[in-house]
């Protein structure tokens, strides 16, 4: 049952592709830190590989391509596949949204001359692991004349930096004293953005000048903070880990390792048998919820959409899609870290270098709210993949007890569908800056790639 380490086994041609697939991903990495920005980067692969809104076409047929895109933060990609729709789709689904810090509505502050933005901390997060970094402003400010202004400060090399202040070791004895969970606390997350005051009376005289500066530069106001959308990243570029440039340092990799591979796969893939979907969505992280989380109507409602420009729509041939359907729900595992083996089961856990990983269950206190994919499926999906090759491995989120997790699996599972989560094994998970292998990314797009185009 021992798998093999991929990188033993490749070519040179195999290392030139591995190679050119993970510049790729560390360019999207780069430019799409936020939900918002992945669906633009999304859209815009998807326009040059030939695909076309949804909404604005009339009648689809075999081989068309299409997207739809839900708020400017989830988007559905379709290739139609000469099969008949109600014998189901080969689908992959992934989340784009990632742990951070969220500017509340009301964010802006000064205190003896300095400046803060006011965060409430999103998805699971060791505080402590987010002060003292330099960090960076992405998200969107909507104005009430409907005017959409998007902000990016901290990215450019000319751009200055932001972050959270850390209190000092010769000064903090109470406070090594305290439980992890608590030595940084969620009201202590704010953002220091400024110390110079402006000339004036004005008591809030700093914030004046902070004030001053989005003025002119983006011409926004602080009301208009009220509709806005901004989120507290780390602040700065997706990077080779490792002295043999084996792995991949970033931002945002859980879960964005799987979208991209997954959207990379669904693009190279070409005239598919059953109808091929790519869906990325947003909310994951805080359990799928709303308009643009996997639990939302989105994705049965834009099947419908799909249906219905195939021709002859009901809601018997809907729902006889969606069952039939196949789907990976693609969320990075648990990578085995040796510095912490104590709370991994070595040998259902998930190794850097030995391929795209499986989670028969997720879940947590006796798989509480996991999916639990069916042998009968896992039997076909080992057949797709060694058919093509694919370095692919089996784990559990750690011991049994030591904690848990789970996925969008289960929600589209409710349709009836075989569904099973699939990804890449990620060190450092939700911390601000976190590491995969580019063996394992490689191994995902290729799983993905032979999912679309061979499972029956």
């Amino acid at each position: 049952m021992e798998r093999k380490n991929a990188w033993t086994s490749y070519s040179e041609d195999q290392l030139s592709e591995l190679h050119e697939l993970n510049e790729g991903y560390k360019s999207f990495l780069s430019n799409g830190k936020t939900e918002r920005e992945c669906v633009k980067l999304a859209v815009a692969a998807a326009k040059e590989a030939g695909y076309v809104d949804l909404y604005e076409t009339k009648k689809l047929e075999p081989g068309d391509k299409v997207y739809a895109v839900n708020m400017n933060k989830t988007i559905a990609l379709f290739q139609i596949g000469t099969d008949p729709i109600e014998q189901g789709m080969n689908i992959l689904g992934a989340h784009i949204d990632s742990p951070r810090l969220d500017l509340k509505q009301n964010p802006l502050y000064e205190t003896d001359d300095m400046v803060y933005l006011d965060t409430h901390y999103y998805g699971g997060v060791k505080k402590y692991q987010w002060v003292a970094l330099p960090m960076a402003l992405h998200g969107v400010v909507a104005k009430k004349d409907d005017t959409v202004v998007d902000i990016v400060i901290g990215e450019d090399d000319e751009d200055p930096v932001v972050g959270i202040t850390d209190l000092l070791i010769h000064l903090a004895a109470k406070q090594m004293d305290k439980k992890a969970s608590v030595v940084v606390e969620g009201e202590d997350l704010d953002v220091l953005i400024g110390s110079k005051p402006v000339k004036g009376e004005d008591k809030d005289n700093v914030k004046d000048g902070i004030l001053a500066i989005l003025k002119e530069k983006y011409d926004i106001e602080e009301e208009d903070f009220l509709s806005a959308e901004i989120e507290v990243v780390p602040a700065g570029k997706a990077r080779d880990f490792g002295l043999d440039r084996s792995m991949v340092i970033s931002y945002g990799q859980d879960d964005r390792v799987c979208a991209y591979t997954s959207l990379v796969a669904m693009l190279e893939v070409d005239s598919p048998k059953k109808t091929s979907c790519c869906l990325l969505v947003d909310k994951e992280e805080i359990g799928s919820v709303g308009a643009t989380g996997m639990q939302s109507k989105f994705f049965e409602n834009v099947t419908a959409e799909l249906i219905d420009r195939m021709g002859d729509y009901n809601d018997l041939k809907l729902r006889r899609c969606l069952a039939a359907s196949s789907m990976l729900s693609s969320d990075v595992s648990a990578a085995f870290d040796p510095t912490y083996a104590s709370v991994f089961d070595k040998k259902n856990a998930a190794f850097f270098g030995k391929g795209v990983v499986f989670n028969k269950y997720t879940g947590a206190r006796g798989k509480s709210g996991s999916n639990d994919a069916s042998a009968e499926y896992i039997g076909k999906l080992r057949r797709c993949l060694d058919d093509a090759g694919v370095f692919f491995q089996t784990a559990e989120l750690g011991k049994v007890d030591a904690g848990g997790g789970g996925t969008i699996a289960y929600i589209p599972a409710a349709y009836g569908m075989n569904v099973i989560d699939s990804g890449v094994a990620v060190l450092s998970m939700h911390a601000p800056w976190e590491i995969c292998s580019k063996a394992d990314i490689y191994e995902a797009k290729r799983c993905y790639v032979a999912f679309l185009e061979g499972m029956e």
